[in-house]
């Protein structure tokens, strides 16, 4: 008999079983933030709260799997009150599929654009941050086009995400476990 024949464990109508958390390994020694995992959802922000070894500067380096059926034109993660991502020479901010990034001035907002993340495909993006707790959060929104937008209205939208960012939806809220070494 197979757990789906036992009555009461069937529990394909409560729990999304796609639903992929995100693990992350943190490098002391490095000062390094490994993050992977899944989002399978397309109507919700993914707020992640992170437990950190300890405060302060972090490079971030994420992988995230699109497990919805829409592509992603456009990326925006946006931090909480005590983090804030670092803007220097010395600093990659980087996807490797999107071309472009858009940082805020008050560094508080990055946005990458220009390019895409079809469902199935993984995304790559790579940027520090400054955390002034060990429990730093951050959002991540997704812009998706609509099915009926002409190439035209999606540019005019890329432009508006970037300037003013992506309008903020119901949040999905996850806690990230992570893996200290070094």
């Amino acid at each position: 008999m197979s757990s789906l024949d036992v009555p009461g464990l069937d529990v394909s109508g409560r729990v999304r079983a796609r639903d992929i958390q995100m693990a992350a390994v943190a490098d002391v020694r490095r000062r390094v933030l490994m993050i992977s995992g899944a989002v399978d959802v397309t109507g919700h922000d993914v707020s992640m709260s992170i437990n950190l070894p300890e405060p302060g500067r972090w490079q971030v380096i994420k992988s995230e799997t699109n497990l919805t059926d829409q592509t992603w034109l456009a990326m925006q993660v946006t931090t909480d009150d005590d983090t804030h991502f670092i803007d220097s020479q010395e600093t990659l901010i980087l996807s490797r599929q999107f071309t472009r990034t858009f940082l805020t001035p008050d560094l508080s907002r990055l946005t990458f654009f220009e390019g895409e993340v079809r469902p199935g495909e993984a995304v790559l993006m790579a940027f520090d941050i400054e955390a002034s707790s060990r429990k730093p959060a951050y959002a991540h929104a997704r812009y998706v086009a609509g099915d009926d937008e002409t190439p035209e209205q999606i540019a005019a939208n890329l432009e508006r995400v970037v300037a003013d960012g992506i309008a903020q939806r119901p949040v999905v809220e996850m806690i990230v476990p992570v893996t200290v070494i070094g």
